[in-house]
């Protein structure tokens, strides 16, 4: 089933999620709600609280991409329960970023392009791995939405007040893209 979308200025967008427990209920069924969802939005990543649950799960999907340059992404189809990076390290890298809950807004991110992180997988088997690259910048992305942070929220006062009327049209209902949005309305 294909879930709305969660825009900037839904109040779930901010909030910390808190971690889940193996009896969540019907958490199979969300996680593949969750990726039908993010491929009909044509995204590569999706966390819970961008369909409106304050809840610590992401599912990230890089098979698209795989190709000789990046044979990393093949078979990189994962679901990460409870996530939380330990350590962020290496070179910060500055790469445009877009997000399903701005729709039309893409800015350059200072990330840094290596993590180590620690989850648990559907099944709830906990996993510890570091990560770089591509690979890491979308997974500090989703976890972002975890701790309530956005991508703009990475981006310098300039930038932001550039894109304020952006913004603005989001909290007022006004989003426009090809998937099924649930946006503020203006009061």
């Amino acid at each position: 089933m294909i879930l709305p979308i969660y825009v900037y200025g839904q109040p779930v967008l901010r909030k910390v999620a808190e971690d889940i427990t193996p009896d969540y209920p019907e958490l199979k069924e969300l996680i593949e709600n969750m990726f039908e969802t993010m491929y009909k939005a044509e995204g590569v990543g999706l966390a819970a609280p961008q369909v409106g649950l304050p809840i610590r799960v992401v599912v990230i999907d890089l098979n698209i991409y795989a190709d000789d340059e990046h044979p990393e992404f093949k078979g990189f189809r994962k679901v990460f329960i409870n996530p939380h990076i330990l350590e962020a390290e290496g070179e910060e890298v500055s790469i445009e970023e877009g997000c399903l809950s701005l729709p039309g807004i893409h800015e350059s991110v200072k990330r840094k392009n290596k993590i180590k992180v620690k989850y648990m997988d559907e099944s709830f088997v906990e996993h510890e791995e570091e990560v770089e690259g591509y690979i890491a910048r979308v997974m500090q992305h989703e976890f972002d939405h975890l701790d309530g942070k956005m991508f703009i929220d990475h981006i310098s006062p300039l930038r932001k007040q550039m894109i304020r009327s952006k913004l603005n049209a989001m909290l007022k209902g006004k989003a426009h893209c090809i998937y099924k949005v649930k946006t503020v309305r203006a009061k």
